[in-house]
């Protein structure tokens, strides 16, 4: 339906209204604070018309994703912290595409979503050598990526985009996921691309299984390169992002993450100062 140009809402609702357990996500969706519409919308077609057809389609998709994916018994993974993570990258993703002035930002929105999908996967298929990564992470000391790439050859943003490229997404979004390791290429080019940066930045952040935050000085650093941060202090930015994930994490029934963005740019804070100090 979504390629079909003579597609509207009417058409969309349809089959959405065929799902009764579709019908009640989607209406959860467009009425959740993500949107903020100051009445209550109460049928598809409504809600198509307001939030936009790309919005719902993608909507779809995270929910099919979502029920898809496995929880492989493998070491430390945990399927639960892999979505709060990518909800949290998501949401922040989005904020940041808007402040660098993105046309669509819910663009970086899905994909930074879905970033990660690949990861589950992956630690299925290849049990021994995950449980090896996972631990050689060393809670976020070294990073998935290059660990995989090191044993593979490639990384779970590879794996991510031929998923979505052989399920027939739309290219913008392979390709945002695709290149959400690549903010040391991409940084310098916010204006112009600021979906990617986005998306890409968003990776930086903490995982929330991991005590503390090893790439927050890398993170700060493409951060402060970003044109608009002087308007935009991050510890705005990451304390919006949690309100924003408390309001948002039902309507995927996501729980809350023990420890917000916020608590661990404050825990970094106070052991910089403390070592200054000393």
């Amino acid at each position: 339906l979504s390629k079909d140009p003579n597609c509207g809402p009417a058409e969309f609702a349809v089959p959405i209204e065929t799902d009764p357990g579709l019908t009640s996500q989607v209406l959860r969706f467009v009425n959740s604070s993500y949107f903020g519409f100051p009445r209550e919308i109460s049928n598809v077609k409504t809600a198509i018309t307001l939030v936009g057809m790309r919005t719902i389609k993608n909507f779809a998709l995270w929910s099919a994703v979502f029920s898809l994916m496995p929880n492989p018994k493998c070491g430390p993974f945990d399927l639960r912290c892999l979505w709060q993570d990518s909800l949290r990258r998501a949401l922040f993703a989005r904020k940041l595409a808007k402040l660098l002035g993105a046309k669509d930002v819910e663009e970086p929105f899905a994909a930074a979503l879905l970033q990660d999908m690949a990861v589950p996967l992956l630690a299925k298929e290849f049990p021994t050598e995950y449980l090896e990564l996972l631990t050689t992470r060393s809670d976020g000391q070294n990073r998935l990526s290059s660990l995989e790439r090191e044993r593979f050859g490639c990384a779970h943003s590879d794996v991510a985009g031929a998923m979505a490229r052989k399920w027939n997404v739309p290219e913008w979004m392979a390709r945002l996921i695709e290149q959400h390791t690549d903010i040391a290429e991409l940084v310098d080019h916010c204006r112009e691309r600021p979906g990617e940066v986005a998306v890409a930045l968003s990776a930086l952040l903490p995982a929330n299984h991991d005590p503390s935050w090893p790439e927050r000085e890398e993170f700060l650093g493409f951060y402060n390169r970003l044109a608009f941060q002087e308007n935009a202090p991050i510890d705005a930015v990451l304390a919006a992002v949690d309100a924003e994930f408390v309001d948002f994490a039902p309507v995927l029934k996501i729980s809350t993450p023990k420890k917000s963005l916020a608590e661990y740019l404050a825990d970094e804070h106070l052991a910089d100062d403390a070592e200054a100090a000393g």
